[in-house]
């Protein structure tokens, strides 16, 4: 088994079994049943490169163009964050360690999105070291906050695992407007990265302009999309499953419709799409993420509660941190549904979908 780990590190499998594969041409007989069932074809199947027996190693250096391409994502991190950042940083200038200072730090995290429970508790926590180790000076206590942030959020630092199951079936879900089907292509692209073949579902069988999206990310990647117009979205991934098999693809992602999780009859379709596909192939979907959108605020969390509720969530992706996002809202899902967040984004381009890391997050949030 390999994993995505920070800046996308893995290793082989030792197991025959999810050696990477080219894809297939054309189905084999019988991998897609339902007629109105639409097969959009890549224009031809992706280079897949065999994986290495270490990808690489957390010792080796990054050659300079990753390096850069790095730096340039950080910075653009930053810059997402950067209206949370100076609220912050600015706080610790030239202050006197007392009580209004931490009154004022409390305004700022809760203006940041980091709400009630995760804000009370990262400030008893901080207040309680101020004391114990008797810090005096501002840079001090923010280095003791950044450190209790680190803390908080590194539960949510974890790696997507690859390999242990052919084809590995991702479920994702998301309201409407949050970038799931943007997610999706540029997930597409780092698994290819990784010597992956993949293959999309449209699942979203309602709405023409998510399917027409992702078969725009099809073809960008050279993967192939199954798609309906109309009809059952439980029977569109059903068939993709079977399609995946057929063409012993490492990697199926079935989008599924945007809904709002006040809309329970839509969730109860939600959990359908996936009894449906435990039924195509046992243990599936084996990931359910949730996509979600970081200018939403606290209205991001209940989501997470909602769908996690319905689903099982296995882990999140958080988007548009390029945008007014204020980042807070990821020390609130790590206190109070602290589901794994596998890739955060910032922009519109492939390279602006990253793993997330507690520690560049946390420097991004503080400035």
């Amino acid at each position: 088994m390999f994993s995505f780990i920070k800046r996308f590190k893995g290793t082989q499998s030792e197991s025959p079994q999810v050696q990477p594969e080219p894809v297939v041409e054309a189905l084999q007989p019988g991998a897609v049943p339902a007629a109105a069932t639409t097969v959009t074809e890549a224009a031809s199947p992706p280079a897949i490169e065999p994986v290495n027996a270490t990808i690489a190693t957390t010792a080796a250096p990054a050659p300079a163009p990753q390096a850069v391409a790095r730096s340039s994502w950080l910075s653009r991190l930053r810059q997402g964050l950067s209206k949370t950042s100076a609220g912050l940083a600015g706080i610790f200038v030239g202050v006197k360690v007392d009580e209004a200072l931490f009154e004022e730090l409390e305004t700022a995290l809760l203006v940041s999105d980091a709400g009630v429970e995760a804000t009370e508790y990262l400030l008893s926590q901080l207040k309680l070291k101020v004391k114990a180790e008797r810090l005096t000076e501002g840079a001090q206590v923010k280095a003791a906050l950044r450190t209790m942030l680190v803390d908080l959020l590194r539960p949510l630092e974890k790696s997507m695992s690859l390999g242990h199951a052919k084809p590995l079936v991702i479920m994702i879900a998301g309201v409407n407007g949050a970038g799931k089907t943007t997610s999706i292509g540029k997930l597409a692209k780092h698994l290819q990265h990784y010597g992956q073949s993949v293959l999309l579902a449209a699942g979203d069988t309602f709405r023409a302009a998510a399917r027409e999206q992702l078969s725009i990310w099809g073809e960008r990647n050279q993967v192939t999309v199954i798609s309906q117009d109309g009809g059952d979205p439980a029977a569109v991934i059903f068939d993709a499953v079977g399609a995946a098999r057929a063409r012993n693809i490492d990697v199926l992602m079935a989008d599924t419709a945007g809904r709002l999780p006040t809309q329970l009859h839509l969730m109860e379709e939600l959990r359908k799409v996936k009894r449906v596909t435990g039924k195509a192939m046992e243990g599936a979907p084996h990931e359910v993420l949730l996509v979600i959108d970081a200018n939403t605020g606290q209205n991001a969390l209940t989501q997470v509660k909602a769908f996690d509720d319905a689903l099982g969530l296995t882990g999140l992706i958080v988007t548009k941190l390029d945008g007014t996002a204020k980042g807070g809202i990821l020390a609130a899902i790590a206190r109070q549904r602290p589901i794994p967040v596998y890739f955060i984004g910032v922009g519109e381009q492939v390279e602006d979908l990253q793993p997330f890391s507690a520690e560049e997050f946390a420097d991004a949030l503080l400035g």
